[in-house]
């Protein structure tokens, strides 16, 4: 897993998984602390992620509005989208362009 970018806009790439989730959760927090704002969350070099990873984003998410900030996903991968939607996660995060539920392929 690497996470490029600063306060505004960070881009993951690789997996988002439990032997990434410290890493990744140290740098997410720090972005969401030392921000305003929205921060942007490019995904579209995201390969994967599992529970874990689902639950960092889910953390920042909550730390973003404790901070008084929005996390926002870009990017997300058809088949992440799907497990978003699945979980009813969609209805929660704020996702950039949205995610059309009926349009997804059924898993």
């Amino acid at each position: 897993m690497h996470i490029k970018g600063d306060h505004a806009e960070l881009v993951v790439g690789g997996r988002l998984d439990v032997r990434s989730a410290a890493d990744a959760r140290t740098v997410l927090h720090s972005a969401l602390d030392g921000g305003r704002g929205d921060l942007v969350l490019d995904l579209t070099a995201l390969d994967s992620w599992d529970a874990t990873g689902l639950g960092v984003i889910m953390g920042a998410h909550r730390r973003a509005g404790r901070t008084g900030r929005r996390l926002v996903l870009r990017g997300v991968p058809a088949q992440m989208q799907r497990l978003l939607v699945a979980t009813r996660l969609h209805r929660i995060l704020a996702i950039e362009g949205g995610i059309e539920a009926e349009s997804l392929p059924r898993v």
